[in-house]
């Protein structure tokens, strides 16, 4: 396999966009990307398009906009970590040489309202565990029984990435929040408020990716390259709550693959829908020990300038989540992390970062690990 470089990423910004189709804000970052890497579109020889709601053939309807090329235009779907997918598939196409310059892309105009866990069985939807907030809030309370995880605990996650969402040109909320302001927000799922939960939006985000030997004919300076990438679906193992099993096994594979651990990391985007899921996806990263996760919250360990910042885009709490752009909107932020690019959010000096998605409550969970 190849070493692979993402030579360009583009953002529209998350939000509400009553003014703008689907296809304006899908034709925006793919142009922004393709000017970062300072590539044509004729240059670009497969495409990967990452969504959940959009229709057939969306992605050659929204990779139209940019001129009918007559290349291959691969559509996905993987529920929450659609856009990590379609990334990974792109990353895949080039390392094994299919392709030299290749794109993914990630778009998604939501809804209001609250997304269906799917797959739900009839008792189950009868006592409400069909919504998301609900499910989350059921975790919370397991693991506040076993280790005392508290409800401010959780609140403090939201402060953190809402406060760095206020440093992210691209983030929906630009929200300075105190732990009581999340505490006093509108009910969700008890004890889940408003403020632990993230908001559906409109966006795209978009990458080209290009094979390290000919990155050259395009960018210059230092590369940013994948060291890894790793997708798993749920098991037939058992698992507890505490357990994360996908989240575990897929950064597991990909520390493997990067020839890394944990603590080599500099800086995680990783899938906070709610900010039970931030909790309970870093124990199971290895971020600290499963049941230690109220304590590396309180530490400031997470925050911009701590060991281990965490989402300092604002995550998903703050910036938004538009279902098929979120996992290449994490790229797009390590990467200008990993360039130095990220303004007042900078984590500084970081060399290597990682992202996470998790769709539809694991059924689907893809990791990347980024190099500068």
């Amino acid at each position: 396999m190849r070493e692979v470089a993402v030579i360009g990423v583009g953002m529209h910004p998350f939000g509400r966009f009553t003014d703008k189709s689907i296809a304006d804000m899908s034709r925006e970052a793919t142009a922004r990307a393709l000017e970062d890497a300072n590539v044509k579109w004729k240059d670009i020889q497969a495409a990967y398009v990452g969504h959940l709601y959009q229709g057939v053939v969306f992605g050659q309807r929204m990779l139209s906009e940019m001129g009918y090329s007559g290349i291959p235009i691969i559509n996905v779907e993987g529920a929450c970590a659609s856009g990590s997918i379609a990334f990974r598939e792109c990353y895949y196409g080039v390392a094994l040489g299919r392709w030299d310059v290749c794109l993914a892309l990630g778009a998604e105009k939501m809804t209001h309202g609250l997304i269906p866990v799917p797959g739900m069985r009839p008792l189950e939807s009868v006592m409400g565990y069909q919504v998301f907030p609900a499910s989350y809030a059921m975790i919370f309370r397991r693991y506040h029984e076993l280790y005392g995880l508290t409800i401010e605990q959780l609140a403090k996650i939201s402060v953190i990435n809402h406060n760095n969402g206020c440093l992210n040109p691209n983030s929906k909320y630009k929200l300075r929040l105190t732990i009581e302001d999340v505490q006093n927000s509108r009910v969700i799922a008890d004890p889940l408020t408003m403020y632990h939960c993230c908001p559906n939006t409109d966006g795209a985000a978009c990458a080209v990716l290009c094979a390290k030997e000919k990155a050259s004919e395009y960018v210059t300076g230092p590369l940013v390259t994948i060291a890894a990438s790793q997708l798993v679906s749920n098991s037939y193992e058992t698992a507890s709550v505490l357990e994360n099993c996908v989240t575990k096994r897929a950064c597991d594979l990909a520390y493997e693959q990067a020839g890394i651990g944990p603590e080599d990391l500099d800086l995680i985007e990783l899938h906070d829908c709610f900010t039970m899921a931030e909790a309970w996806h870093l124990g199971n990263m290895g971020v600290c020990e499963i049941g230690e996760e109220g304590s590396l919250i309180d530490s400031g360990d997470i925050e911009i300038g701590g060991r281990i910042p965490v989402n300092p885009s604002g995550g998903l709490l703050a910036k938004g989540h538009p279902v098929g752009a979120t996992g290449i909107a994490q790229v797009c932020e390590v990467a200008w992390q990993l360039r130095s690019h990220a303004g007042e959010r900078q984590v500084e000096g970081a060399k290597v970062g990682m992202t996470h998605c998790h769709g539809a409550q694991g059924a689907a969970c893809a990791v990347h690990i980024l190099k500068r």
